[in-house]
């Protein structure tokens, strides 16, 4: 992975309707602005019930968005990310279909995860609650698969089908993905939803040492192909900082909430405390295609947080008020939510769309240590859309619009993101980047620097006045915020 901005989008959701067509406006508009595109789920269907992390095929790309030679061109002029959905196939795959059908006689049975094979003997009660899922409901369906009724794990949908990458038939399954991503230019994976990938009786079922063994095993596999890995995981603090050391990147999901507990509050020491120890092989980011995560600042049993509770309420409560209540409709027990534990707002709306701010969350994250990502609405500057969450009812959604070339056009004039798009050439450009961080704090000023030889760059800010500025090693001004 180049050491510059990495973009992340649907392919279908930024100014048209397939590959080619991002494949152009990467070239053109947007030439040189980004060092890699990460696309997400982009197989068959990319419309399921979570927008194409429920694929039918792992293994075919949406006709509707092209096909493989398609992703193989644009990995000829571009470093390609995608998605290794570890954790399930959607109830509507031909190989549960199959299963369905013909119950244990099927192949592909032992693909599936059922509630027997963790549990042969049953479950106690505390065994079940003790397991650790993102949803309020318990992580088994029932379905009839041949003659027998079954409860098959699924933990985050009815349709999303945990698989059992314990087994044979799992293994192939995921090298089979792994196979053809090196056939088609894939240079670079994240392992989706991962950490719930190994159950065990007993056990939170989540982030097991299994787990570890088997993200380690996983990765290698991928390495063995010419393909990094990035792991996602929402977890505590000190769990990105285990993975980290055993894998080659993770992402920094701790940095958007500390980031604004910053600007609203002008309290820089947690986000000091935490880019003191934070992990350097990680991907920065700011949005995601999901929400904005306040599980991985807070506390873990008796393991304490980056902020503390109140902290953490408050944060999410101002989110709230800085987009008009909009996020408040789009999270929690509203809009059909699969995670409990993230805002579902855009990050510029969560500033409130206060230009100055949002750059300022910008230029922090691209000084903070790692690589840096950004979310194609983020690159957009974009707000809440709440015409699609109305329509879906899908939380989510308010943070994941489709963007026409017309209003790409017309984002691409908008100051804001004129000034946020010199910033990331500054990033992917400038020699400093390549250097030692260091990271300084002084009465109301942050000061974040990178070093590469005799050349220097400086990003401080006021806290208190939410200003700031950019520097070389001369001293001269090269952005004001």
């Amino acid at each position: 992975m180049k050491n510059q901005v990495q973009l992340i989008t649907y392919v279908d959701r930024l100014g048209g309707s397939g590959i080619q067509a991002l494949h152009r406006l990467l070239t053109t508009s947007l030439e040189g602005v980004f060092g890699g595109v990460h696309l997400l789920p982009f197989y068959t269907p990319i419309d399921g019930s979570d927008a194409g992390f429920d694929p039918d095929d792992h293994l075919t790309v949406d006709p509707r968005l092209g096909d493989w030679d398609d992703v193989l061109e644009l990995s000829n002029s571009t470093n390609v990310m995608a998605d290794l959905i570890v954790n399930h196939v959607s109830s509507r795959s031909p190989q549960f279909a199959d299963v369905v059908a013909r119950g244990s006689d099927s192949p592909w049975f032992p693909l599936f995860l059922t509630y027997q094979s963790v549990f042969p003997d049953g479950a106690r009660e505390e065994e079940i609650t003790a397991i650790y899922r993102p949803r309020p409901s318990l992580p088994w369906t029932p379905y009839t698969l041949g003659d027998t009724k079954h409860l098959m794990w699924t933990t985050f949908t009815p349709q999303q089908l945990d698989i059992n990458v314990e087994t044979e038939v799992g293994k192939a399954y995921l090298d089979s993905i792994l196979d053809r991503f090196e056939q088609s230019g894939v240079s670079m994976i994240r392992l989706d939803a991962a950490g719930y990938a190994i159950k065990r009786p007993g056990t939170r079922c989540f982030m097991l040492p299994e787990t570890y063994a088997f993200i380690q095993q996983l990765s290698d596999n991928a390495a063995a192909r010419g393909i990094e890995t990035l792991v996602e995981i929402h977890s505590h603090y000190q769990t990105q900082i285990d993975i980290a050391n055993r894998v080659g990147r993770v992402y920094d999901f701790a940095l958007p909430p500390l980031i604004l507990h910053l600007l609203y509050t002008g309290d820089a020491k947690p986000l000091v405390n935490w880019l003191e120890q934070s992990p350097r092989n990680c991907i920065t980011v700011l949005d995601t295609h999901d929400g904005i995560g306040v599980l991985d600042v807070g506390a873990d049993g008796d393991k304490p947080g980056l902020l503390p509770p109140e902290a953490i309420d408050q944060l999410v409560e101002t989110i709230h008020q800085r987009s008009n209540d909009q996020s408040r409709l789009a999270t929690g027990a509203a809009a059909s939510n699969l995670d409990l534990y993230q805002v579902n707002c855009t990050y510029y709306a969560a500033l409130g769309e206060r230009d100055n701010e949002y750059l300022i969350a910008r230029a922090l994250q691209f000084f903070a240590p790692g690589v840096p990502q950004v979310y194609y609405t983020g690159l957009l500057a974009g707000g809440n859309d709440m015409a699609l969450l109305t329509k879906t009812g899908v939380g989510r959604d308010i943070n994941r619009a489709y963007f026409r070339s017309a209003d790409i056009d017309e984002a691409l004039e908008r100051p804001v993101v004129r000034q946020l798009i010199a910033l990331m050439r500054l990033r992917n450009e400038h020699p400093a980047f390549d250097g030692a961080f260091s990271i300084g704090q002084a009465h109301n000023q942050l000061s974040l620097s990178w070093t590469n030889g005799d050349v220097q760059l400086t990003l401080t800010l006021d806290c208190l006045a939410r200003k700031a500025r950019i520097t070389d090693q001369t001293g001269s001004e090269l952005f004001v915020l």
